[in-house]
């Protein structure tokens, strides 16, 4: 990897901050309405048992194993061009990837036999995420490390990414529900007509955001194709026997075990057994703000002086007892529900913000052992156990949803929603528990790891 020797590229500023911000800000138009609404649209409007979309969920995970790997391998041999070597898929697939999204919430088939909405709901969101959702989000991920080669850079666009995320979530968690539900007969029920439209809603923003990014990201560090022939034997063995991957693959899945089963089971705790939408909104929004006012401003300072791992595991374990405290105290009010989710997520969103950085982190790592530096191949590879981390909460939260007798019959039974309650509160305490376990037990990335990393890549080049 060699630095760009074209003397008229302006340096590395907030115009890549803002520019990357925007990268994530339109992913998550679409990844955080399917993580947080999906489960709820097909099992309240189109009918579908919550077991089975859970399934689809995991299954389309096992898709991805070859996707996310084949579009990591593409990247890593594409040529750059004059626009990059990861930019221009993102301005290829923008499209593709808000058209599938939106045909996933077609209210318009609700009425139709429950056979075809099964085959309608396994094909789009598999286009959506197993292919086009891959081919947009492995090279924006990859492409931190064309951007600047300053770990201190990477750091900063971590930081900016996850403000991106953030903001989509406030537009997303506060929005969404905010246009999507409204009163039947008393109850508060989802609209499937208004989530439609919201869907393509956020598909134009989502193209928009994109093109932002495009525009205003310029990769400074030109990654040459990789031309070494294929061995997938030696790529398993080099993946499986690499710890620091190892470690936050295992982190990630767990993280999103807790963050998406927060957001999953927003939709039935705060509907179904507070009755109140309006909370399900004001949590997103406390939510987003701890994110931008604590987290983001503060995560850099603290990975800095204490290390990005030691960090993550502090706040992880502290999120878990602030659950472990919600359970305990079962809150009836709930706004003090919402101030437990709020503390809670600080824990979580200080991870998140750092987790990004964390990944260039394990890159640096298998090029300092192997010698050879593999930015999409690993990035592919990290890309597709979040989306298993993703499969799992949806499908665990799907199935625990059914074996507790969940339906649309019983969604407002006063045993079923006690239930509903009990779930959102044990599936982020474990999730939690689990990302610090694994960082302090497998993760070997700690401060001093890093800068003895750093400081030899630095020689290299």
């Amino acid at each position: 990897m060699a630095d760009n020797t074209n003397k008229t590229v302006a340096p590395f500023g907030m115009k890549d901050k803002v520019g990357y911000m925007f990268g994530d800000f339109g992913n998550d138009f679409t990844f955080i309405l399917s993580s947080s609404f999906m489960l709820k649209f097909y099992t309240d409007v189109m009918g579908i048992d919550a077991a089975v979309v859970g399934l689809l969920m995991m299954a389309a995970r096992f898709i991805d194993a070859f996707t996310d790997v084949t579009m990591g391998q593409i990247v890593d041999r594409s040529k750059p061009t004059k626009d990059g070597k990861f930019k221009p898929w993102i301005r290829r697939m923008c499209g593709p990837v808000a058209i599938a999204s939106f045909l996933i919430y077609q209210s318009g088939f609700a009425h139709m036999a429950y056979g075809f909405k099964v085959f309608w709901m396994v094909i789009t969101y598999i286009l959506w995420g197993s292919i086009f959702y891959t081919s947009i989000n492995i090279p924006y991920g990859s492409m931190a490390s064309a951007v600047s080669p300053d770990p201190k850079d990477r750091a900063s666009l971590s930081t900016w990414r996850t403000i991106g995320a953030t903001l989509a979530g406030l537009v997303i968690g506060v929005g969404t529900p905010m246009f999507a539900y409204e009163t039947v007969n008393g109850n508060t029920v989802l609209s499937g007509t208004r989530m439609t439209v919201i869907a393509g809603v956020f598909g134009v923003m989502a193209i928009i955001c994109y093109m932002l990014c495009f525009k205003l990201v310029t990769e400074r560090v030109e990654v040459p194709a990789n031309n070494t022939k294929l061995n997938i034997g030696k790529l398993l063995k080099s993946l499986v026997t690499n710890r620091s991957l190892l470690g936050i693959i295992a982190a990630a899945i767990a993280l999103l075990l807790a963050m998406l089963t927060m957001q999953g089971m927003a939709g039935y705790v705060f509907p179904n057994y507070y009755g109140n939408a309006t909370a399900q909104s004001m949590s997103s929004l406390t939510g987003t703000i701890a994110m931008l006012v604590i987290c983001a401003p503060l995560a850099s300072r603290l990975s800095a002086k204490f290390g990005k791992k030691e960090l993550s595991v502090v706040s992880c374990a502290s999120a878990a007892v602030v659950y472990l405290v919600c359970l305990i105290v079962h809150p009836s009010n709930a706004f003090v529900y919402v101030g437990f989710f709020t503390v809670a997520y600080i824990g979580l969103g200080f991870f998140n913000t750092v987790i990004w950085a964390m990944i260039t982190d394990v890159i640096d790592d298998a090029e300092v052992k192997n010698g050879v530096r593999e930015d999409g191949t690993i990035y592919s590879v990290y890309s597709f156990a979040r989306k298993l981390g993703q499969a799992l909460s949806a499908g665990l939260t799907g199935s625990l949803l059914t074996m507790i007798g969940y339906s649309n019959a019983t969604a407002f039974d006063p045993e079923v929603t006690e239930r509903i309650f009990k779930l959102s509160c044990i599936a982020p305490i474990i999730g939690f528990t689990l990302v610090a376990v694994f960082l302090i037990f497998i993760y070997p990335l700690n401060k001093k790891r890093v800068e003895e990393n750093v400081a030899v890549l630095a020689k290299k080049r």
